[in-house]
């Protein structure tokens, strides 16, 4: 954090400093910087303050001091990186008009929140997460939209040969925020996958435990995912997101989460 304050301590007077005052950490990073400071916001009042009007699986209808921009983002933390956008854009001149309007185009990154409406109502949402803050980011975003009533079933496993010890952690996280969860293979690498579920079922209690499946094989994982959530329920597969590959003893064969949760259909 020290080392991040630092930019801010160096800044010229004739320059300016944007932060996130939400963040406990915001009013730390600019109080020693001569630049000119401005705020940005979700629940304070701030330069540049944001309210989330309406929250969708594929969207976000956002007020930004008091006009409305839909954007194509889910989720509290994109509020807070499409504020940050539109207060920096402003203050190095660009027309709010304008900040909005190119807003309102952007595109999310292929693999991250991407979702794919099944015909039986079923949505389903490929995503990067693969460590357990993420997965936590995500599982909670999705609940928020989709309230009490709908049902999320996780399918998600761990990479091989990388951090053992976020595996248990990861299965907790997704098991208490998850009504299902399958764990599954996540670019093996040279470990068996069956040990690393293993390791990820270290981390689940007797009732979490009662609501998980095993299922090594990725792609039947998610057809299993894909036939047994109801309509109107959520499958959230998590892990590789824009990944084309599962990498196997070396070798990283053809395996694209999109491609094979659109293969159910």
């Amino acid at each position: 954090m020290n080392a991040k304050k630092m930019f801010f301590d160096m800044l010229p007077a004739d320059a300016f400093a944007l932060v996130n005052i939400d963040d406990k950490c915001g009013r730390y990073m600019v109080q020693n910087t001569k630049a000119k400071t401005y705020t940005y916001s979700l629940r304070s009042d701030a330069d540049f303050k944001c309210r989330v009007l309406e929250t969708r699986l594929d969207g976000t209808l956002l007020s930004l001091n008091g006009k409305d921009v839909e954007v194509a983002f889910t989720g509290k933390f994109n509020a807070y990186n499409l504020t940050a956008v539109y207060a920096a854009s402003v203050l190095i001149g660009w027309k709010p008009e304008e900040v909005m309007i190119n807003m309102s185009r952007l595109v999310p990154v292929s693999g991250r929140f991407q979702t794919i409406q099944s015909p039986e109502g079923v949505t389903a949402i490929v995503d990067y997460a693969h460590t357990p803050d993420a997965l936590v980011n995500v599982l909670d975003t999705i609940r928020e939209i989709i309230g009490a009533g709908a049902e999320i079933t996780t399918v998600v496993g761990a990479g091989g040969n990388r951090d053992h010890g976020k595996r248990p952690i990861m299965a907790h996280e997704a098991a208490v925020r998850s009504d299902l969860l399958i764990l599954t293979s996540d670019n093996p690498r040279d470990e068996e996958p069956e040990a690393i579920i293993e390791d990820m079922k270290a981390g689940l209690d007797n009732d979490e435990m009662r609501r998980t499946l095993c299922i090594t094989d990725r792609r039947e994982a998610i057809r299993t995912a894909m036939r047994i959530t109801k309509p109107g329920s959520v499958v959230l597969v998590a892990g590789k997101g824009h990944e084309t590959y599962q990498e196997v003893k070396g070798i990283r064969n053809h395996f694209d989460d999109r491609e094979e949760i659109k293969a159910t259909f």
